[in-house]
């Protein structure tokens, strides 16, 4: 493979990471992978004497990493809402995001939920996610522990798990149908594979 082929090549990767990075539905990862596209495809506009694209993805650089520092200095501000599944809010949460639910819960229906024990976090007033389950004697059967897109970043779980430990939750157990993207976030979040279940203890 000659160095033309090896350039070419280059700037097709940084292309293709600044496309990839408009399908990520967090912020901070898309403006993380839409900076590194932009350094490879800048590199390859400046090897091939593009100056146009140079200036372009110079300018794309700057306004990702200013906006980071902004997302990155910006504290989240998280609050829990207790109740249960006949709660106007939570009946609004499952209903508002019964499509998403169901992609990465196959399994959840709405009527199983039914008189649930239901903890909605919510950051600056908006719902970001819920944990649905049977809770008894400190230990949740979780039913489902969704997050919204915007909030996939684990934030919303440990700001949960942290408020349950104080509620003397003492066991959180996954039984329901998995996916793989659910699989990585309980494995992210210290969850333990035991048998058929998904488990983590707080100490």
């Amino acid at each position: 493979m000659d160095i033309a082929m090896i350039i070419e090549i280059f700037g097709y990767i940084g292309s293709a990471l600044v496309v990839v990075s408009m399908l990520m539905s967090s912020i901070v990862k898309l403006r993380v992978v839409n900076t590194i596209g932009s350094i490879v495809s800048g590199t390859y506009a400046l090897i091939v004497g593009a100056l146009p694209l140079v200036l372009m993805n110079a300018c794309l650089i700057v306004i990702n990493v200013y906006n980071l520092i902004k997302l990155l200095k910006t504290k989240q501000i998280y609050d829990l809402v207790e109740g249960n599944t006949d709660d106007a809010l939570v009946k609004y949460f499952l209903e508002r995001y019964t499509n998403d639910i169901k992609a990465c819960f196959p399994g959840f229906e709405k009527e199983d939920a039914c008189g649930k024990k239901a903890y909605v976090v919510c950051c600056d007033g908006n719902p970001a996610g819920v944990l649905v389950g049977d809770e008894k004697e400190g230990e949740i059967n979780i039913l489902i522990d969704y997050s919204t897109p915007a909030y996939r970043d684990c934030s919303v779980g440990t700001f949960l798990y942290s408020k349950l430990q104080v509620k003397k939750i003492k066991k959180l157990v996954y039984t329901q149908d998995k996916t793989v993207m659910h699989v990585s976030y309980m494995n992210k979040m210290g969850f333990v594979q035991e048998k058929d279940a998904y488990v983590k203890r707080f100490n």
